[in-house]
């Protein structure tokens, strides 16, 4: 794949350890064995779920809003690109993070038709910009990769239908297609299937502030994951002034009204946060996150829950959480877990599934059917991979039955998924000779992943540039 990156002359969105080769070298990335316990403090950057729901908002407000501390990485940047092409503006400030600038979104009187957006394989892209896309003058074309060409749009585009915008997609449901907007949107009522992913509900709600009656969705389907995330919505969009509300179970309703402007420091990305807390698991020792949120709709916060399983004892020493592991879990012979990600917590199952690879005895994961809808099917490229290198993998229609092998080395192909990248790089703590075929793929959210891993393993601090505010990417 392409790997994202800034072009300014002194901030490194990579680090200091990636040269210009090695960002662009397509050859494969041999996954760093820890051959002692970590013992690593890793500043992570902000959520992605967050950032973009915020930019979103910040793209319809009743004025300029400041994300301090937001996400830079592919996704984001696509964002960015859609709502500039729809006519809103973007400026970087000079600020705290270590990660990049801040930035200053400021509205537009009136969205731009007209226009082609490209969705690259970013789900919040291609889910939450049509509903803006509606409210402007003019058609607007979307399309994405090659693989965002997979991904389920029927939730969003149906209830779009619903509203009275007129979108053409063929009656497939999924990239690439075109709608016309008129400048406004009645609203009301809309009943759409969401159980292929809830970000068809997100991506209505966060327009629906500016429709002329509001919006009350409701979800007739099968069941609905990852519910966190649109409770994250409703934070967010509560945040800025707006009643948004859900009255009952896979019901939600947002009123008419503005959309305050608001100055939000993002939040580190907890979900990102994973597989450094999860090295901790397979390498023993300490791995320390600064900056956890006290209160928080992310559904990584599930890991304080979740990592004691494997052996972790988690605390909280201020807003710094600390995972410790008295052993490597090879040594440590720790038994298989039982997790379902029904209700939450999908996004974190690879990186989990992974990791039960090296336990002693059967772990099963469940409820996650909706992963095969996501940058790939999740489900089958796990069991794929961890069959690659040696694991007893059982693949079923929402769930894996993962069971000890004779595990060993091999080229552990990435698909294109963030998540699968960095799960190659959990088994390459624990085994020689895992090679990753696109470890460029975490540019998606976490560009920096190849310097921060190395840094974790090697204690070295990892210190990238954030003084450059001149991002061609931006465009200004």
């Amino acid at each position: 794949m392409e790997i994202f990156k800034y072009s300014g002359p002194s901030f490194d969105l990579y680090g200091e350890e990636w040269s210009d080769s090695l960002i662009l070298d397509d050859g494969p990335w041999p996954a760093p064995r820890a051959t002692q316990p970590l013992a690593a403090e890793v500043e992570v950057p902000g959520s992605k779920s967050i950032t973009n729901r915020e930019l979103v908002l910040a793209a319809l407000a009743d004025g300029p809003s400041t994300l301090r501390r937001p996400l830079h990485a592919r996704d984001t940047q696509l964002m960015i690109d859609a709502l500039r092409a729809l006519g809103v503006s973007f400026e970087e400030q000079d600020g705290d993070g270590r990660f990049g600038p801040d930035l200053v979104i400021t509205p537009t009187a009136e969205l731009e038709g007209g226009v082609s957006i490209d969705c690259g394989l970013a789900g919040t892209v291609m889910r939450f910009v049509p509903p803006v896309a509606a409210l402007a003058l003019g058609p607007v074309n979307f399309d994405g990769d090659p693989s965002a060409r997979k991904r389920p749009m029927g939730g969003v585009l149906e209830g779009l239908k619903q509203l009275g915008v007129e979108v053409r997609d063929d009656g497939r449901g999924r990239l690439p297609f075109s709608l016309y907007g008129n400048g406004k949107i009645e609203g009301g009522e809309v009943e759409i299937d969401a159980s292929a992913s809830s970000q068809f509900v997100s991506g209505l709600l966060l327009a629906a502030p500016r429709f002329e009656r509001g919006l009350k969705v409701t979800h007739r389907g099968g069941a609905l994951p990852s519910v966190p995330h649109i409770e994250m919505t409703l934070e967010s969009l509560r945040r800025r002034g707006v009643t948004a509300t859900s009255p009952e179970s896979g019901v939600w309703q947002v009123e008419p009204g503005p959309i305050a402007a608001i100055d939000l420091t993002i939040e580190p990305d907890l979900s990102n946060a994973a597989p450094f807390l999860l090295a901790a698991v397979v390498a023993g020792g300490e791995v320390c996150i600064p900056d956890w949120p006290t209160e928080t709709t992310q559904v990584g916060d599930l890991l304080r829950e979740i990592l004691p399983k494997f052996g972790a004892e988690i605390s909280l020493d201020g807003t710094t959480l600390i995972c410790r592991v008295a052993q490597p879990l090879v040594e440590a012979q720790r038994p298989g877990v039982e997790l379902d990600f029904t209700d939450a917590g999908g996004e974190l199952a690879p990186n989990i599934a992974a990791v039960c690879a090296l336990l002693a005895s059967e772990s099963r994961i469940t409820g996650i059917a909706h992963l095969r809808g996501h940058e790939t099917d999740r489900v089958a490229a796990l069991a794929a991979e961890l069959t690659r290198i040696g694991a007893e993998v059982e693949e079923l229609p929402d769930a894996l039955v993962i069971r000890p092998g004779e595990l060993h080395g091999a080229l552990w192909q990435c698909y294109e998924d963030h998540r699968m990248a960095t799960s190659g790089a959990l088994v390459g703590l624990a085994i020689d000779g895992i090679e990753l075929d696109d470890v460029g793929s975490t540019s998606k959210t976490l560009p920096q992943f190849v310097a921060m891993w190395r840094a974790m393993i090697t204690g070295a601090p990892h210190e990238p540039e954030s003084n450059d505010t001149s991002f061609l990417s931006l465009g200004i």
